[in-house]
This record gives structure tokens, sequence and C-alpha cells, in this order.
């Protein structure tokens, strides 16, 4: 059977076999509710009880501070509307390259009647320090800056940030970050950048081989938080629900595997992404951020004269998954907000297309999406030469 080179991590991976393995007897042998008092629900309790211990041991935070939720968009709103909700109406900023699932809450604030604050960033996708330093001045009650971005893959150096907003608000902000994209191929430690002034940090599953349906909010105990979802009182009262036992255990599986390989992934992968670059600056391509300190995984370029929406479907035809932008915004025909918070011209943001590595690809993946993408370059401006001759 056909099956395409699969070069879109940054919206999903693949389950990894130990996680499979260990979600497995969860849907069938034990399916008990982990709130049941019987042996079967005591199991179940048991292995969640384990998975919050492996999630909390590989973002560097106490296993009371996890938060289970059903993803990272959950975890993200959870935190933003929850804190919110027992905050008088204040400001709430954001960077503006955040993720759809921190925006769009962030805006949701203005009924309530809170104010929004976008936080600029300059060509190289990174936080514009003079108009960070001139938002804190207005005193914000809640900042939600990313990690890493799911797009360029640029990171944000979130620490020093959340110190410099806790120096100059007085301690008087609750500062979250969305690590999705981070964790498992950036070291991530929740207890140094907590230290640091951070008291919120939102992570996934299936961003690192685990299943989706699994996320974390890993937050301060200080934060006060009003639930999304009222109900049983699970998960400290903060997210009630019957929990998906299996994706749970395999999200636990997931952050284990993805800390063991933390040392020797992003070295292979930075080599892959240099080979990958070097094509396509060869081929006439823009690579975005190319300048910033990134994800070792991402490339996000764009070729001069062709649609990224159109790239995407030939190559897929090709044989080659590659991404025009973020996977939960692939309905939205608009140029990508994060190229043009970076001041690209939409025209030029239009072709973006993001290739985002995984620890199963090959230096042959690399070479062989390469020689694709220059012979569907080819043929698209072949078509394009041809309409222009016959308009002619």
């Amino acid at each position: 059977m056909f099956q395409p080179v699969y070069l879109d991590h940054n919206a999903t991976t693949p389950v990894a076999p130990a996680v499979l393995e260990a979600m497995l007897p969860f849907f069938a042998q034990q399916h008990g509710n982990a709130s049941s008092r019987h042996e079967y629900g005591r199991t179940a309790r048991r292995a969640i009880d384990e998975a919050r211990q492996r999630v909390a041991y590989a973002v560097g935070a106490h296993p009371t501070e996890v938060i289970f939720t059903s993803g990272g968009s959950e975890a993200n709103n959870l935190f933003i509307k929850g804190a919110a909700a027992n905050l008088p109406a204040g400001i709430v900023a954001i960077s503006a390259i955040e993720h759809p699932c921190v925006r769009e809450p962030a805006r949701a604030l203005r009924r309530r009647g809170w104010r929004l604050r976008e936080l600029a960033v300059d060509a190289e996708c990174r936080l514009a320090s003079a108009d960070f330093h001139a938002a804190l001045a207005e005193q914000p009650a809640l900042i939600s800056i990313m990690l890493a971005n799911n797009e360029t893959g640029a990171l944000q150096d979130v620490a020093a940030l959340a110190a410099q907003a806790a120096q100059e608000t007085r301690s008087s902000v609750w500062f979250h970050t969305d690590a999705v994209q981070a964790l498992g191929k950036v070291p991530v430690d929740f207890r140094s950048l907590n230290a640091a002034g951070v008291h919120a940090m939102t992570v996934s599953a299936h961003k690192l081989g685990g299943p989706k349906g699994a996320g974390a909010l890993i937050v301060d105990k200080r934060v006060d938080l009003a639930p999304l979802i009222d109900g049983g009182g699970h998960e400290r009262g903060l997210r009630s629900g019957t929990e998906n036992v299996p994706a749970i255990v395999g999200f636990g599986v997931a952050c284990e595997e993805a800390v063991n390989l933390l040392q020797e992934a992003p070295l292979w992968l930075r080599q892959l992404r240099g080979s990958l670059e070097r094509g396509l600056v060869a081929q006439g391509a823009t690579v975005f951020a190319a300048h910033a300190e990134r994800l070792p995984n991402t490339v996000f370029f764009s070729l001069p004269g062709i649609d990224g929406e159109t790239l995407v479907a030939r190559l897929d035809r090709a044989g080659f998954a590659v991404a025009s932008g973020a996977a939960c915004s692939a309905a939205n025909p608009e140029p990508s907000h994060v190229l043009l918070a970076m001041g690209v011209a939409p025209e030029t943001a239009r072709g973006a297309v993001r290739v985002s590595l995984g620890r199963q690809n090959t230096a042959d993946d690399v070479a062989g999406f390469l020689r694709a993408l220059a012979a569907t370059v080819s043929q698209l401006q072949s078509l394009t030469a041809l309409h222009h001759t016959v308009e002619g």
C-alpha cells in the first residue's frame, strides 16, 4: 500500500510502539472507571497516578501540579478562562504569534470586560522587548507567551520574560506558557520556570508520540482557577469527567520515552534540518525565523510565486505529507497570522509551507522531498507560464 513520507510532526506524531502497548490493556481487560471502589477501579486509579508521576517527572513538576485535560486546547482555555473568572476584569497580554487556542479564549474575555493586549514580535518571530516592556507598564493581570512557535519553531526565553514580568508588575500577574510544541524536542523544566515567575504551563500527548485526547495543565497551586467543566470534582475539582484512562496511561509513557531520547534525537533532527534548509535555499526559498533559536525539527519556508496550499496538495500527491501552517487552522484561507505579525508580506505568507521532522525520518526522506519539491515547483512554474502565454 502506498504510504507517503510523513513530514508533519508538529501537527501530530505517530503513537510510539511502547505507548500503544501500555494503553491496550486499559481498553479491554482493565476497563474500570477510576472513581469506582472495586479492583477494576483501583487498578485504573493506580494507572492514572503512575502516569501523573511520569508526566510530572518529564516536565520537572510535582505530581499534584499536573491537571489532566483532553489536550492542549482545553488546558490553555482552562488557564485563561479559569484564572480570569476569579479576577476582576483587567488586561490579558498574549504574544501576537500564539496558537488559536490561546488567542480565541483571550479574545473571548473582552465580552467580560477584559482588554486584550497583543505583544509584538520581530522579523525573526522573537518577542519585541520594547513592546513587552511597554505592556508590563500597563500592569496586565494575565500573560501567556508560548515557549515554541508551532509554525516557525522559534523559541522564546520564557524564564527571562517571566522574571521581568514579576519584577515590573510587582508579582501581581499570573504568567502562563504554552509548551505543547516544546516538550519532547527541547528540555522543559517547570520547576526552574516556576522559580522565574511562570505559574502555569500547557503540554499535550500527541505531539511527542502519545495518543490524541490527553494533555495537561501544569499549574502552581497558588493560582486560583475556576473549572471549565463542573461535575464530580475530578482533577482537584478543576476538570470533572470520567478520566480517559488509556490516553492518560499513554501520555505518561510517551513523556518517559521522550525524556529518555532527548539527548540524541535533537542532534539528529538538527542535522536533517540543516540538510533540508541548504537544499531549500539552493532552490530560492526563504526560510522564516532562520536566525532565531528554533526547535530542531521545524522549517517554515516560502518559494517566490508559489501558492502554499497548492504546493502542499501537489507534494501530497508526490508522496510527501507537509503542511501550509498550523493544523488546527487549516480551514482558514487567510495568510499565517504568525508570519503577518513578523512583518512578512501577505503574498509571501500565502506561499508558506511547514516541514516538521520526526525521529523516524531519514536523510533519504529529506533528499527525496527536495527532489519532489524541485520537480513540483518546475511543473507549477510551467503551468503559470503557459497560462500567461494563453492570456497574452
